[in-house]
């Protein structure tokens, strides 16, 4: 798999990169941060069981609405009857006669469900479920926008810190070959060629964990979108410095974002569906005690219905109304309230446990936001003076008032400065997806919008 280009190194770097990362000079990757999105949308196994969750949730509501509406049903009978009746005679004797005959039924009866608050309670309660399967799905689709963007960014940074590691390798290498000739020529020190080789030894052991940390994440973001093991992906989209934009969280104050997210959140909103769930379990626990009416209609048909009524037919029809009281459940009614009772005030407190921790995070992302402008800007100005520092080292060594150890330091305070300044823009554009998947707008236009940061 080719290492990702690095396209923010500076201009010293991208010469030593050159040579590293030759196998990355095409311009061209296989996929961007969008097109990640879109694929996961489709492919992810989790969001896929959210939907059929949700889809399965949505089936309360009408499985509630058919206890209020009417139920048909009819029956038919047809038997072969045998009989056998053994009497005494006019002389007083036994005597058995065998009688065969048919006889059938047949019935059809509608009831209608008029006052039933069990029934009413529930299907309310349906609607409540359903809003909750709603939002849970939603909840789903916004995490799946903060999954992806964290695997493709983890990727990317992977990949720039790995050609990182590179470049690092590459100028420790070529110190150390002038420390070698210096040495050979009798104006240099051992010091300087064993310091020399032992950073190149630790940057190769570097290299190989970056390579491993490459494999790891480009695993687990070909798992996200379900793509082959067999068909890796060559190249991901890098930011691109020149549209990469900061700008502070719009609006500016946190009470804001704060608000926003406890009434547009979609976890918000599930446990809100739940505590109206909860209370509608509760009248449907004290429906126990209320009384019941149906209209009911009914009509059969039957002939022979038995051995006294052979080859005689009844036609009989019957509409009314039917009352049932409920007198006494042994105490079950009351302790189901109780219960349900209980339970709304679980969920109450579930509730307000999210709403607390739902401020709180907010907060974390926010400040992530706010305070990951500045410091971008100081690691862009560090990774300015750490260039310097570097440039300057070397004309030192040339001049002969710095050693290879010197340029060394400055080289490896340079690849400090630019690792923190990838990691810091990463972490600062993550900080913005969760930001807005807390409020419930890390959509496919939100997706979008950081893309256009990208390289293209």
């Amino acid at each position: 798999m080719a290492p990702h280009p690095i396209t923010r190194l500076g201009a010293s770097s991208r010469a030593l990169a050159a040579s590293a990362l030759l196998a990355c000079a095409a311009p061209a990757w296989s996929m961007d941060l969008l097109q990640a999105f879109e694929a996961a949308r489709t492919q992810d196994a989790s969001i896929l069981a959210s939907r059929a969750a949700a889809a399965a949730g949505r089936e309360r509501l009408p499985q509630a609405r058919a206890q209020l509406l009417p139920n048909i049903s009819a029956s038919a009978t047809r038997n072969r009857n045998q009989l056998s009746s053994t009497t005494p005679n006019f002389f007083g004797e036994e005597q058995t006669t065998h009688s065969h005959y048919p006889s059938s039924s047949d019935s059809l009866s509608l009831r209608q469900p008029l006052i039933r608050g069990y029934q009413v309670a529930q299907y309310r309660q349906a609607q409540a479920q359903v809003q909750d399967s709603e939002a849970a799905l939603a909840q789903d689709e916004q995490n799946l926008a903060v999954r992806v963007s964290g695997a493709y960014f983890e990727a990317v940074l992977s990949y720039e810190q790995l050609a990182l590691v590179q470049v690092q390798k590459a100028s420790t290498a070529t110190q150390l070959d002038v420390a070698r000739k210096t040495f050979a020529a009798g104006s240099g020190i051992r010091t300087d060629i064993d310091e020399a080789q032992a950073r190149l030894d630790m940057t190769l052991a570097l290299e190989i964990e970056a390579r491993q940390n490459v494999d790891y994440t480009m695993r687990q973001l070909q798992t996200l979108i379900n793509q082959p093991a067999d068909q890796p992906i060559d190249r991901l989209a890098a930011i691109d410095v020149a549209r990469f934009e900061l700008v502070d969280p719009q609006p500016k104050r946190l009470e804001d974002w704060t608000l926003r997210a406890e009434q547009n959140s979609p976890q918000m909103q599930s446990l809100r569906a739940q505590v109206a769930a909860a209370q509608l379990e509760i009248d449907k626990a004290r429906s126990g005690h209320l009384p019941t009416l149906d209209a009911v209609l009914q009509w059969s048909s039957s002939s022979s219905e038995s051995v006294t009524n052979l080859k005689s037919r009844y036609n009989s029809a019957a509409i009314g109304l039917q009352l049932n009281v409920p007198i006494y459940s042994g105490g079950g009614v009351d302790s189901g309230v109780r219960q349900a009772l209980a339970s709304r005030d679980r969920v109450e407190q579930a509730l307000e446990a999210g709403r607390r921790d739902l401020g709180l995070r907010v907060h974390k992302e926010f400040r992530g936001m706010t305070e990951g402008v500045p410091k971008v800007r100081a690691l862009e100005q560090a990774q300015r003076s750490a260039e310097q520092l570097v440039l300057s080292s070397r004309r030192s060594l040339q001049a002969g008032s710095r050693t290879v150890v010197d340029v060394l330091n400055a080289e490896q305070q340079r690849m400090v400065a630019m690792r923190d300044l990838a990691q810091a823009r990463y972490v600062y554009l993550v900080s913005k997806i969760r930001l807005l998947a807390l409020v419930g707008a890390a959509d496919t236009e939100a997706i979008a919008a950081v893309n256009q940061m990208l390289q293209r």
